[in-house]
């Protein structure tokens, strides 16, 4: 069993305007084959036409594209026990 991956680089605040592209990215200790997952508020995320998900290596990056007011609140990455918010 491989042993968990921890979050080394936390999410930070963004601050973006209507239209514009946020972008959210968190480092993990390692790579991992466990399951990532953002979140908005409560709602899990899934690579679409609105959000892009990526994982480089140990980094993982979420693009939320042209944002409204409607995605504004908390944004979450977890894996494992671990977890971030911003």
């Amino acid at each position: 069993k491989e042993p968990a991956a921890t979050i080394v680089e936390t999410l930070k605040d963004v601050t973006s305007y209507e239209g514009e592209d946020a972008v959210f990215e968190c480092r993990l200790s390692r790579e991992t084959t466990q399951d990532a997952q953002w979140f908005l508020g409560d709602v899990p995320l899934q690579s679409n036409e609105m959000n892009e998900i990526r994982v480089q290596g140990t980094r993982h990056t979420l693009i939320l594209r042209k944002v409204t007011l409607e995605d504004c609140g908390p944004i979450s990455f977890k894996v494992g026990q671990h977890i971030s918010a911003a």
